[in-house]
């Protein structure tokens, strides 16, 4: 086989991976991932001669409270899963009836198609509403107030337990007085926002529950971190080439015809 008969080949070979990777690589580079809020701290190290600064962000500490159904439940409960998170009480008559009425609407979101119509897909995301004031807020209130708005139990928590440990998680851990326009007070959580965690349990957004457009943008986030790699796992990219049966067999088919050419070319000139 001549040099020009070499570098074809290896050019029907290569090039159909290497527009993959490139098409692949710019499709991920243009999407605008969610933000990190609340950096800990910058850890300076040595790499190869150079500084490279790592950034550490804040990670929320676990939190046990009580559901609705009576259940002992955990921040970490379910790994995997995005958490969207407000805060409420069951006497409002202001903003948190639309607060759930809406969080309602993002839950029905995910229901799912096909054979299981009218399911909700629980697997994603995990609600959760924290009451301001458990002192009056108990399980059966709980429990009436989410049956009242149709909310489904298996990945929607209205929670309630020590009102020192709600209002501590609220300030220290998801910092829902932080970039915020509307003023929210250290003795009585009252906020319109919604908390958008990762799955780990990184703050990733803050979001007006009462306006549309921040909700939507809120919907639009949580696609997005569905498809949030984990920058800890290696890359993929090797593994990916090797299952990409169709593109292999595609490659067969150009090496297979390329070499009939040349075949049949040679035939020609003798």
């Amino acid at each position: 086989m001549n040099r020009k008969a070499l570098l074809g080949l290896c050019v029907a070979v290569l090039l159909p991976v290497f527009c993959y990777l490139v098409l692949k690589y710019a499709s991920e580079r243009a999407v605008d991932m969610p933000r990190r809020f609340l950096l800990d701290t910058v850890i300076t190290r040595v790499e190869k001669g150079k500084e490279v600064n790592d950034s550490i962000w804040h990670r929320s500490k676990n939190i046990r409270l009580v559901n609705q159904l009576g259940d002992t439940v955990s921040l970490y409960d379910n790994p995997g899963k995005i958490i969207v998170a407000d805060f409420f009480f069951t006497s409002c008559r202001s903003i948190c009836p639309i607060l759930t009425h809406n969080m309602v609407r993002l839950q029905q979101s995910f229901i799912k198609g096909g054979d299981v119509r009218n399911k909700i897909d629980t697997s994603i995301v995990q609600f959760l509403s924290f009451t301001v004031d458990p002192d009056r807020d108990s399980v059966p209130v709980l429990k009436n107030y989410a049956d009242h708005f149709g909310v489904q139990h298996d990945n929607w928590w209205m929670l309630t337990g020590s009102r020192d440990s709600i209002y501590r998680f609220a300030f220290e851990e998801l910092k829902v007085d932080k970039f915020s326009e509307e003023p929210v007070s250290p003795d009585f959580v009252h906020t319109s926002r919604y908390v958008l965690l990762d799955k780990d349990r990184v703050v990733r957004g803050y979001y007006n529950g009462l306006d549309s457009v921040s909700i939507g943008k809120l919907a639009r986030d949580i696609g997005l971190l569905m498809l949030e790699k984990d920058a800890r796992q290696p890359s993929t990219v090797f593994r990916e080439i090797i299952d990409l049966g169709w593109l292999w067999l595609l490659v067969a088919l150009m090496i297979t015809f390329f070499i009939l050419y040349l075949r049949k070319k040679r035939k020609g000139n003798d």
